[in-house]
């Protein structure tokens, strides 16, 4: 797993940046079955909202703290994008699709914290 630096505070500006939604933090730090320690989920409109969304937080990681994913997927239909960042994955979807895997509910014994959606 990458360094512990925080992320998290990048990561949701980069997503608020463009204007992507509905975003939850799971921390999974003390659920041992799990293959990393927070989720980040967020949802855009469109397959080129969630595209951009995925490219605004990687490029704000690797811009502000020189941090670049072990991996990320989806680019190619842009309906549920994840990236890797070894102790933090982010997740950005399509409502419809983020409906139907519902990690929340997935993860559901642990911490999760739904931040306000902003104007």
């Amino acid at each position: 797993m990458q360094s512990k630096k925080n992320l998290s505070p990048f990561i949701i500006e980069a997503i608020r940046d463009k204007k992507g939604n509905k975003i939850v933090k799971i921390d999974l730090s003390e659920i041992q079955s799990a293959s990393t320690d927070k989720l980040i989920i967020c949802q855009g409109n469109s397959t080129s909202q969630v595209a951009a969304i995925a490219d605004s937080v990687r490029d704000a990681l690797l811009k502000n703290e020189g941090v670049k994913p072990y991996n990320y997927e989806g680019y190619n239909n842009c309906q549920w994008i994840v990236i890797d960042y070894g102790d933090i994955m982010v997740h950005v979807f399509l409502p419809d699709y983020r409906q139907f895997y519902n990690l929340e509910e997935l993860w559901n014994d642990a911490p999760t914290e739904y931040l306000p959606e902003e104007d």
